[in-house]
């Protein structure tokens, strides 16, 4: 491409971009709307609680801070675990929350998140945003008085912290651990007791011995957590979340109430903010990582024996739960063959290079001496 039209090009994007910003902000048919948005992470998790803030301050600034919304972190007004009733109720407009903390509901929630032994977060992306995985959740969230939105995503994450090794399924059972979504069911046909523990409670629960494990996310957030003061093996991969997707849920109500311009800031909003959290996981892990190595924490792969099983059980799981409740079984074939697409696909190249270049790290025409 020419530069010079390339260039032209980009500026008149960032100025079509900053007239709309004036525009909608200088509208005086627009109305002033404040809402309330109820996170299910609490504010000392600054990445994760943070795409909750970044979705507000776009929406600010893309209106003229015409569309506030404020954000509050889990249990201001409502508890983690409460936010789809508050929403759903109409006590609050919105929540940025995971949808698999909702399962109990109806296991097709976890759709939205991820599922055990799922797909990454590239091609969950590409699921939702162009091969109608949006379409299917919104109609499933419908009943609920909901739309959704992509927000957020940690990539791939750990396999969580354990007081003792566990190098068998054996090992597993009986061991109380804090694990969310259907990776605790998983779990359970493991033989563990999976317990669900808003993330601003589960210290407290390893320290009193109310739990043996728990997982979170991934260095950064579980370094700031303190998990590996009390439990020092920290396992992976998180099988049960190869990503996890956060979502803005609105009352379905309110969301029409919008001014269109108001609706388009929302999800251009949400969409930064589905960048933005995995680029910020993606830069903080690595010297999180590094540091809790350098303070004794032991790395361990789960064993091979542990991923099948694991692998096996999920799958056995989807399919039961496919025979005896309609919502997951219309959302569960298409996903399930879309998977299958994506990992061919991405046996061709992507798999072969990454091999290839995390077997070999360094430069090889570096000078050595």
């Amino acid at each position: 491409m020419n530069r010079r039209k390339f260039l032209s090009r980009a500026g008149f994007g960032v100025i079509s971009a900053a007239a709309a910003s004036q525009a909608v902000a200088q509208a005086p048919a627009l109305p002033e709307v404040r809402w309330r948005c109820a996170s299910s992470f609490p504010k000392s998790l600054d990445t994760i609680y943070g795409g909750g803030e970044t979705i507000a301050k776009r929406v600010a600034a893309i209106t003229g801070g015409k569309f506030q919304i404020r954000v509050f972190g889990a249990g201001e007004i409502v508890p983690a675990f409460g936010t789809v009733d508050a929403v759903q109720q109409g006590t609050v407009e919105c929540t940025h929350t995971a949808s698999y903390y909702f399962v109990g509901k109806n296991k097709t929630f976890a759709f939205d998140t991820t599922l055990p032994f799922g797909m990454n977060q590239r091609q969950q992306n590409a699921w939702i945003y162009y091969g109608g995985g949006l379409e299917l959740v919104r109609a499933f969230f419908r009943d609920f008085n909901i739309i959704s939105f992509p927000a957020g995503n940690t990539g791939c994450q750990m396999g969580g912290w354990f007081r003792k090794e566990v190098r068998s399924v054996k090992d597993l059972k009986g061991v109380k651990m804090r694990i969310a979504g259907l990776g605790g069911e998983v779990m359970a046909r493991l033989g563990a007791v999976p317990q669900q523990i808003a993330g601003g409670d589960i210290y407290p629960a390893l320290e009193r011995g109310t739990i043996d494990a728990a997982e979170w996310v991934g260095p950064y957030d579980d370094e700031k957590l303190g998990f590996y003061k009390i439990a020092p093996h920290y396992y992976y991969p998180g099988w049960w979340e190869a990503d996890s997707m956060y979502s803005l849920f609105v009352n379905v109500k309110e969301w029409e109430k919008l001014p269109k311009e108001y609706q388009a800031a929302v999800e251009a909003a949400c969409y930064e903010a589905n960048i933005d959290m995995m680029a910020q996981y993606d830069f903080k892990n690595p010297p999180a990582l590094q540091r809790l190595v350098k303070n004794g924490v032991k790395l361990h792969a789960f064993s091979s024996e542990i991923m099948r099983e694991a692998h096996k059980q999920s799958f056995q799981m989807y399919e039961e739960e496919a025979e005896k409740n309609p919502s997951w079984k219309k959302i569960y074939e298409p996903w399930k063959k879309f998977r299958e697409d994506e990992f061919l696909w991405h046996r061709v190249a992507e798999q072969n290079l990454t091999t290839f270049l995390l077997s070999n790290p360094t430069n090889p025409a570096a000078k050595k001496g």
